[in-house]
Parts: C-alpha cells; structure tokens; sequence
C-alpha cells in the first residue's frame, strides 16, 4: 500500500476544491461547528435566571461568566492556536477544538458553586478559540476574494443559529428537566461534529483560491506574530475597522446576554416561552447576517469601501429601535421591535474578516483572524456582559428589578453609534491600504 507525501496531501486538495461541492460541502461543515459553538457559549443566558437563584450569584458575578472571565482566555488561547493553525493541519486543530468545548459544556451542569461553574466556562472558552480563525483560513483558502465576504458571512450566520438553538434548547430543557441537564444534553453532540470534521473535511492548499503556485507557499513558515501584529497595526483601516467590530460586538454581546434576562424579570416570561420567540428573532439575525456579506461583495465590486460602509448603517439602526423594545411595556411587542436590530447586529462580521483577510498574507490569515477577535472579544466579549451587570448592580438600589432595563438602554445604543463612526474612519483609509499587496509587503 502506498503511502501518501505531503506533495500527494496538497495535490488531492487542490483536486478536491476544484469541485463546487466540496467547496460548499466544507462551508456547511463549518458553518455547522461554528453553531454548536454558540450554541454552547449563548445557552448560559437562557439559564442564567436560575443559575443565580440556585447559586446566588450577583449580576456581576453573572456578567463575569458570559463575559470577561470567558473572553480573557479564548483570546489568550487563541494566538497560539492560530499560530499553529498558519503551520500546520487546520482542520486537525478545529476537529479537537469542537471536542473540547462540547465535554466542557457538559461538564458546566456539574458544577454546584461559582468557582467550579466559572472553571468550566474557562474550558469552554478556551475549546472555542481554535474554531474560528483556523476555519476562516480555510474558507479564504477555498472561496475567491470576490465572493469571501459571502462565504464568511454565511459562516457567520452560526452566530444566529446557535444563538437560536441555544435559547431554544436551553429554555425548554430548563423548563422540563433544569439547568443541569440542559447544559449535559446540548454539550454531549458536539463530539459527533469534530469527528465528522475530521473524517470527512479536506484541508485546503493555502493559496488556492489566489491560483498561488504549490511552490510559493509549501513548506514556508509563516512571518512571526510581532510582524503580523505590527503590519496590521500600522494600518489605520484595520485600527478602525477592528474598534468599529469590537463595538459592534459589544453592543450585540451585551444584547444577546441580558435581554432574556431581562425579559424574565420584567415582564414575567418563562424561559420556554421567551426561548422560542428569541429562536426565532435569532433567525432573522442569520438571514441579515448573510444578506450584510452578500451586499457588501456585490457593492465592493465597484468600491471597497462598502465592506465598511455596510457595518456602519447596521450599527446606525440598532440603538433606536434597540431602546424602543427595552422601554415597551407588553413583552410581545418588545420582542417584535427587537427583531429589526437583531437583523443587523452581525452584519459587520463576514465583511470584517473579508477585510483583514485583504490586508494581510495568505500565510497571515488565521493569525489576522485571531489578532481582529482579540481585539473584538475583550472589548465585546469581556466588557459588553460585565457592564451591564455591574451597571445593573449599581442601579438596583434605587430601580429594584427595572435596573437592568436601564442599564441596556444606556449603555447599547451609545456603544452601537460609536461603532459605526470607526467603521466610516476605517473607510477613509481602505482602498490606499488595499493597494499595497500584502504578500509583497510580508516577503519584501
């Protein structure tokens, strides 16, 4: 039996990408993994209503868990990770990821304390950090830069996906068994989905979809991080482009991980109730996820700059109509408000990533992944949930149970304006900065 060389390994993968289906076979595989990655990390949310009556925890302690202390180190976790994902075997590194944050989900409904529930979601973090910039390396392996923004964002509607399977599970698994079970249950699957991934999933030539040459990128080590760091820092773009995102995400980190709660508290809903309305607003969420990308490449055809441009009229739309829904009175008319940013609040990913993907080298690609999501992720991660729960904490004294509808309505709208000013600054300097060809710039 013949034994295959790395020279057979690359061959086979061009060969196999060559193929529309397998291109879009990779796609829905991934976009399948990255669901059940925000599956597991949006189900605290639904539950974090009786998580904090069983443990009687503190809005702080509760913004601790959905936030910061999870964004912390799936940034930290996820440098290394890309860097060894620019070296090495993409798929390999996905395929463990999936099972380390799906048995790390499961184990959360063990916990019977903070400490341990807090160590738990630590390994969750850490699991989900070797998904995305891997799989957005990948993707821009396969998919052309024309259409990269589209395949991104079709990607990226696993956001709303799993924020939909997240509330919806979780809600009616709490209702008919608790907490602990809902976390077990929608933890456990997730190991069937990395061994799909690597059984079935090819890893793609870096290049490929650029026609590069076998010879340009084979068996090449890829530029150092401090290089990789300071070649995206010294572009302004990228600067506004990854503060414009980080607010974005702040703004919908800070929105998808208190609105049940608020919902809850406010107007009295039960979690499977409220969990199936928030499925459903969820999936609003994917189709203006993949319609922000399908515009942008469409629009980007004739100037760049609407890969930004998109993200910032998204960002204009969500703090009014966001405030509206909070100050309503009936539950179910705040939640038919709450559908129209909903609709846009992810827009700005896929056209973020087709960006940083542009300014930076083919060997570059899972690291700018990872450097954009540090940035994204302590900023919204970390610091969206935490706020609202310590400015709810701060509140309460003087609103009681109201103090977390004013917490929202203060702090998301301003944060989703500041957004879309960066996303416009970002513009400005785009198209000079996407003139620079950014594997000239690495190998010069």
């Amino acid at each position: 039996m013949a034994i295959s060389t790395g020279a057979d390994s690359r061959s086979t993968a061009n060969s196999v990408y060559s193929k529309r289906s397998m291109r879009y076979y990779t796609l829905g595989i991934l976009t399948l993994t990255y669901s059940f990655n925000f599956i597991d990390r949006q189900l605290l949310s639904i539950l974090q209503e009786p998580i904090k009556e069983e443990l009687a925890l503190s809005d702080g302690q509760l913004g601790l868990l959905t936030g910061f202390a999870f964004a912390l180190f799936y940034v930290l976790a996820g440098l290394p990770i890309a860097r060894m994902a620019d070296k090495g075997n993409r798929r390999n590194i996905i395929s463990w990821s999936i099972a380390i944050w799906s048995g790390m989900t499961a184990i959360s409904g063990l916990a019977f304390n903070y400490w341990q529930l807090l160590a738990a979601r630590i390994g969750v973090g850490i699991g989900e950090a070797g998904c995305s910039p891997p799989a957005h390396s990948m993707l821009s392996d396969i998919f052309p830069p024309q259409r990269r923004a589209t395949a991104l964002s079709i990607y990226s509607t696993g956001i709303n996906i799993g924020i939909l399977f997240g509330f919806l599970l979780g809600g009616w698994l709490n209702e008919f068994f608790g907490w602990r079970i809902a976390f077990m249950v929608v933890g456990l699957p997730g190991i069937l989905i990395a061994v799909l991934m690597r059984l079935t999933v090819a890893e793609p030539r870096r290049g490929f979809s650029e026609n590069t040459s076998p010879t340009v990128t084979a068996d090449k080590t890829p530029p150092s991080m401090i290089y990789a760091l300071r070649l995206l820092w010294s572009r302004k773009s990228f600067r506004h482009l990854a503060f414009g995102g980080a607010l974005s995400a702040f703004a919908g980190y800070a929105t998808t991980g208190w609105f049940a709660s608020f919902m809850i508290r406010t107007h009295g809903m039960g979690t499977g109730e409220l969990g199936s309305w928030l499925a459903g607003i969820s999936m609003l969420g994917a189709i203006g996820t993949l319609s922000g990308g399908v515009l942008a490449d469409y629009l980007g055809k004739h100037d760049k700059r609407w890969y930004l441009w998109v993200p910032a009229l998204a960002a204009v739309v969500i703090g009014p109509f966001f405030a509206i829904a909070v100050m309503l009175d009936n539950p179910y008319d705040a939640l038919i408000v709450s559908a129209l940013p909903t609709f846009v609040t992810t827009v700005y990913v896929g056209c973020c990533i087709a960006m940083v993907h542009s300014l930076v080298g083919l060997r570059l690609r899972a690291l700018g992944s990872a450097i954009f999501f540090l940035i994204l992720n302590i900023i919204g991660l970390g610091l969206g949930p935490l706020s609202i729960g310590l400015v709810s904490d701060a509140l309460e004294p003087s609103l009681g149970v109201e103090s977390l509808r004013y917490a929202l309505v203060t702090v998301v709208p301003v944060i989703a304006a500041w957004s879309a000013l960066h996303f416009l600054l970002a513009s400005r300097h785009l198209p000079e900065e996407l003139a620079q060809s950014p594997d000239q710039a690495i190998t010069g």
